[in-house]
């Protein structure tokens, strides 16, 4: 549940703001409003905490020796400051060297194939009447050059003539081919421009130098760095609290932001001690910063290293999906990653580091439990489908057969199931069909869960009649799961338009359809009035027919559960088909075992990363837009010493 909100807003003397915070940080129980303060130490912190990021990224990057287990030299804050300082200095002097170099190497090699040039010996010539330039031509055209232009070559190749013109200095001669292209003289003579390279890369080897002298020095940056952040946090409030008047000492000040219900009273007394002004409000729907704090049990929480994670946030306003999102997401999981051996390999691991981690008197992270869970539902998974490790059904232990679903199991691939209303035994469904039909069945299921639930808000909420539209959708939504049934699985088994046994189950589904789409056209926008809620979805018809469609496609969408898992097993198979006729060979086993730990490996990373994409997608998109969900919260963070 999302635990409810008191809006606070604490007044004080503005010559005490600063213990007050210290104050208020220590009890650690009221989310602040956003504030963006100014001051000159708050820019001198932000200075040095930018600076030690780029230390720590710069330092980072050396390679160091392993170091005993608990050493890490120390430094005060102000030799930190110093350090990460001269590192920024040295990180702007080496992309400073970086593009000299550059240069002068490009102008090197702009004149590669002339020799040396020395500015120097040009301009004493020129001093001494003899001005010369440097020109390139094409080689079949240096013939061609006229007679009375005085020229020297200097040398040539296959393409390329390079020559001085003597006495050029008053311009371009007139009669010179336009084909002829003057060099520029370099910026320094040749030789300098390779004594700066010489020199700028030996001032870069001593930066490098230095970096890798102060690379073990990561760490007290590293908890500079973070200690940083905190006094940021503090001095930001502090430079950014209201205060009225001038902010004068007996000024007043004051400070707003959010508290949990349930803490109310301990942060009264806690007022009172202190001699501050406290008030309290309900939030408005109005505020958007309200932030959300769950409570769940134990269980339904395994899910929040997942959210935390994808930084999803339900808004105050929203609902808490916590357990939905749990229930389902283990069901997709076992389902993508669908092999029970692989499953059984993440369960044995992560209990192995659970009972180190207990052993090693360290508190066991949330994310095993979660791992845990998803891992044991994919052996379940495995077992009722009969897939272990992409082993071939004839290959399996009899009782691992005997654990699997028939209907779904890979035990009885090629078997037609026949459905009663259906008595020619030639039509039925395949095992791939029925898994296609459990895909869609947890579709409308959860999205129907989605719409009961906005639903059973609406009632409560003022806008009862807003229900309507709720119930008109999941009317919809039963109604194009048949459709689906008919369109995809199999349209003699479910029939769109038709009848099983007297029954006209196909044009009840459609009448559904069509009684969903009145209702969630009238009420789906009801805000108190019905007439405005109609004229609001004609002006949005549009979007309101492809809303049935989006039904459809929402419907399909689930079917990568199916999908996905069959391109893993696939994998699997193939693995194995590779594997297999070496297994045999003496010499060539540890190849074979290599390529088995090598391919089912990298299914298993695949599995994975499926996961990531589909089963938290539709959690995250299908199942939340039915709800209307937008994940526009923010995470209930408490001013306090450690969050």
């Amino acid at each position: 549940m999302i635990e409810p909100m008191k809006k606070v807003s604490v007044v004080l003397l503005n010559k005490e703001k600063e213990e007050a915070l210290k104050a208020l940080r220590k009890i650690g129980l009221v989310h602040l409003e956003k504030i963006d303060g100014a001051s000159e130490k708050l820019t001198a912190f932000k200075e040095y905490s930018n600076n030690a990021m780029l230390t720590e990224s710069i330092l980072g990057e050396i390679k160091l020796p392993k170091q005993k287990k608990g050493y890490a030299p120390k430094l005060t804050n102000d030799d930190v400051i110093a350090l990460c300082s001269e590192v920024v200095q040295k990180s702007e002097r080496k992309k400073q060297l970086m593009e000299e170099i550059s240069a002068d190497t490009t102008e090197l090699d702009r004149f590669a194939q002339w020799g040396s040039v020395s500015n120097e010996d040009l301009e004493f010539l020129k001093e001494k009447g003899i001005a010369l330039k440097l020109y390139e031509i094409n080689a079949d055209k240096y013939n061609l050059v006229d007679k009375d232009i005085q020229t020297i070559l200097v040398n040539n190749d296959k393409k390329t003539v390079r020559f001085l013109i003597v006495n050029g200095d008053e311009g371009r001669p007139e009669k010179l081919l336009p084909e002829a292209f003057e060099v520029p003289f370099p910026r320094i003579s040749t030789s300098l421009l390779e004594k700066e390279i010489r020199k700028d890369e030996k001032e870069l080897d001593e930066i490098q130098a230095f970096y890798e002298e102060k690379a073990k020095f990561i760490p007290a940056v590293t908890a500079f760095k973070k200690a940083l952040e905190s006094d940021i946090e503090f001095e930001n409030i502090n430079a950014g609290m209201a205060c009225e008047n001038d902010g004068r000492e007996n000024d007043l000040a004051w400070i707003s932001g959010y508290l949990p219900s349930a803490d109310i009273e301990v942060f009264k007394r806690y007022c009172a001690d202190n001699k501050w002004a406290v008030a309290f409000a309900d939030p408005e729907d109005e505020d958007t910063e309200v932030p959300t704090k769950l409570k769940n049990n134990k269980f339904v929480s395994l899910i929040y290293p997942l959210t935390d994670f994808l930084g999803t946030v339900p808004g105050y306003h929203e609902f808490d999906i916590s357990g939905w999102f749990l229930l389902f997401f283990t069901i997709f999981f076992a389902m993508i990653f669908g092999d029970g051996g692989y499953g059984a390999l993440v369960a044995v691991f992560v209990l192995l580091m659970m009972i180190k981690t207990k052993l090693s008197g360290k508190k066991v992270p949330a994310a095993f439990g979660l791992i845990l869970l998803v891992s044991l539902a994919t052996v379940v998974w495995g077992a009722v489908t009969c897939t272990w490790f992409g082993i071939p059904v004839e290959m399996l232990p009899e009782q691992l057969v005997k654990l699997s679903i028939p209907w779904i199991s890979s035990a009885y691939e090629d078997t037609l199931w026949n459905v009663p209303w259906i008595s020619d035994n030639t039509i039925g469904l395949t095992k791939s069909q029925n898994l296609q039909i459990f895909c869609f069945s947890l579709a409308l299921v959860q999205l129907s869960v989605a719409h009961i639930k906005a639903a059973i808000r609406n009632i409560s909420d003022k806008k009862g009649l807003k229900a309507i539209g709720d119930l008109g959708s999941l009317l919809q939504l039963i109604g194009m799961f048949w459709v689906v049934l008919a369109m995809v699985v199999n349209g003699q088994v479910f029939p769109m338009l038709g009848y099983i046994g007297s029954v006209p189950v196909g044009y009840i589904e459609v009448s559904l359809i069509a009684i969903g789409f009145v209702m969630s056209f009238i009420f789906a926008n009801y805000e108190g009035n019905v007439i405005a809620s109609i004229l609001e979805s004609c002006k949005n018809i549009i979007s309101v027919l492809l809303g049935v469609v989006n039904v459809f496609s929402d419907i399909v969408s689930y079917i990568r559960l199916w999908a996905v898992g069959l391109a893993g097993a696939a994998i699997s198979n193939t693995v194995n088909t590779l594997a297999g006729p070496i297994l045999g060979h003496a010499i060539l086993f540890i190849a074979a075992i290599v390529l088995l730990v090598f391919g089912h490996g990298l299914n298993m990373i695949l599995n994975v990363l499926s996961v990531i994409v589909h089963g938290v997608r539709l959690n995250t998109l299908e199942f939340c837009t039915h709800i209307g969900m937008s994940w526009s919260g923010v995470k209930y963070q408490p001013f306090a010493d450690d969050k």
